[in-house]
């Protein structure tokens, strides 16, 4: 299956997920399809355990794709432009400080904590993965997404500068996040 394919059949599905949250679920958006997507994931690893060959075509589908090409160089410049085209430049220069400190100091803190936790965490558990990997993966999950948080805000009416300090911290602590990930990696 070609990128295209695969490509349509996410985009279906999620369309598909976006309608039953609308229709039944009533969630903001972003919740409500990962809870949907997360019960299909389910459901679709149970039918997997009853014999359906269901792992080895996921496998296949997903193994077509560069997700490193695809993530970096494709779809993330498309999301930061989404999340800078709505973002009012007057009011991000007026909350300057504050963004740069969530967005430097706030996902390499974050990296830290999330890297050493994961650490200590398998240890605990006798899985004995390295610093390196735990620190890469707490670069990975470091950066937020606040787009269910900002409909949530903007449902509650709350300040436009706490809007605009976390539109402005997600839209750079992508970046940042990217790049300590990408050094941690190739060190480890």
């Amino acid at each position: 299956m070609d990128a295209y394919n695969l490509i349509a059949i996410v985009t279906t599905l999620t369309a598909l997920l976006a309608f039953l949250n609308e229709r039944f679920l009533k969630l903001p958006a972003a919740i409500g399809i990962m809870m949907l997507a997360l019960v299909l994931s389910l459901t679709l690893m149970i039918l997997s355990t009853l014999g359906l060959p269901l792992e080895r075509q996921a496998e296949a589908m997903l193994g077509a794709v560069d997700f490193d090409r695809t993530l970096m160089h494709g779809m993330l410049s498309y999301l930061l432009f989404a999340g800078a085209l709505h973002v009012n430049l007057s009011d991000l220069w007026a909350q300057r400080f504050v963004i740069v400190v969530l967005a430097t100091i706030g996902v390499a803190l974050s990296t830290l904590l999330v890297g050493f936790g994961a650490y200590g965490l398998f240890e605990a558990l006798g899985i004995g993965l390295p610093l390196l990997v735990c620190l890469t993966f707490g670069a990975l999950i470091s950066p937020t997404d606040p787009i269910a948080v900002l409909g949530i805000l903007k449902k509650v009416g709350a300040p436009k500068r706490l809007e605009t300090k976390i539109t402005g911290d997600s839209l750079f602590n992508d970046g940042v996040g990217v790049d300590i990930f990408l050094v941690l990696s190739q060190i480890a």
